[in-house]
């Protein structure tokens, strides 16, 4: 680098060949976007890093997944939990493609519903949220109409 000034970059976690980064995901929830994508139970080499520093979050997580691309659908699922998340498609060593992960409208088969008299917690049927507002993330659910609010989102 030419100016003196300028702070030094570190890699903190090892770079990938090709795959997806997700970045900017806050550390308490690390291993929920694992889980939610499916992520610990697929072979693919996965680096992930927690408590790094970041200037929005003041500290944040971070997933690499070697040969891995998720789809929009797959991707805005980890909005729930992580709305700041960026997803970096990596190409031979380099940024292909960045995506900004969004709100989904519907959310299927992830979150539990918060009504304990939900069908949906009684019988073998997969759950349906229609998304009512994302700041903070409101669920209604499509059998009993209940709100299922912020922290009250529960993942499957």
């Amino acid at each position: 680098m030419k100016d003196n000034n300028k702070k030094k970059l570190k890699l903190k976690v090892s770079a990938i060949k090709d795959g997806t980064v997700i970045d900017h995901i806050p550390t308490q929830n690390l291993f929920k976007v694992i889980s939610i994508l499916g992520l610990d139970k697929i072979e693919n080499q996965i680096t992930f890093g927690a408590n790094l520093e970041s200037g929005k979050l003041g500290s944040k997580a971070i997933i690499k997944v070697s040969d891995r691309f998720f789809e929009d659908d797959e991707i805005n699922k980890i909005a729930l939990i992580a709305p700041h998340a960026k997803l970096n498609i990596i190409r031979d060593y380099e940024v292909a493609e960045k995506k900004v992960v969004g709100v989904p409208k519907e959310i299927t088969g992830i979150v539990k519903c918060f009504n304990p008299k939900c069908i949906t917690n009684h019988e073998k049927m997969t759950t349906r949220f229609r998304v009512v507002a994302t700041s903070p993330i409101a669920l209604r659910c499509k059998y009993c109409e209940k709100h299922t609010v912020g922290d009250q989102i529960k993942m499957l």
